[in-house]
C-alpha cells in the first residue's frame, strides 16, 4: 500500500500571497478607484488627478498622498479662526492690510472615498 498524504509546497504561500494582492490591486482596487474619481466632486481637478491605489502586503490603501485638503473635503470642516500668535495682527503677501484675526467659513463634507468603497460589488 502506498503511502498517503499531501505535500504542500512550500512556495505556495507565496504565490497566494501575490494572487491575492493582484487580485486586489487590478479588480478591487481599480473599482474603488474608478468609483471615487467618478464622485469626487471637481473644482480644478486636482484631487481627482492625485487618487491612486496601491497594495502592500494585502492592504488596499486608495486615496491621495499629496492633495492636503482632500480629508477636508471627506470630512468637512468646522469654522476656523485664525488669530495672531506672537504679533498684533496677520499679514501675508497680496493682503491689503493687516487684520486681526482671519475667519475661514464651515465646509461641509463631500464624501467621495467612503461611497466609492462602500459600493455592492458582485461578479
Amino acid at each position: 500500500m502506498a503511502p498517503s498524504g499531501v505535500r504542500i509546497d512550500p512556495s505556495a504561500r507565496a504565490h497566494v500571497d501575490a494572487a491575492i494582492n493582484d487580485w486586489m490591486q487590478d479588480v478591487i482596487g481599480r473599482d474603488i478607484l474608478a468609483d471615487a474619481r467618478n464622485f469626487v466632486p471637481k473644482r480644478s481637478g486636482r484631487l481627482d488627478e492625485s487618487l491612486r491605489a496601491e497594495v502592500h502586503d494585502k492592504v488596499l490603501r486608495v486615496g491621495s498622498l499629496d492633495v492636503n485638503y482632500c480629508t477636508a473635503i471627506e470630512l468637512g470642516l468646522p469654522e476656523i479662526t485664525i488669530t495672531p500668535k506672537f504679533k498684533k495682527a496677520l499679514f501675508w503677501e497680496g493682503a491689503d492690510h493687516p487684520v486681526n484675526k482671519v475667519t475661514i467659513p464651515a465646509r461641509d463634507p463631500q464624501p467621495f472615498l467612503r461611497p466609492a468603497l462602500f459600493q455592492r460589488r458582485t461578479p
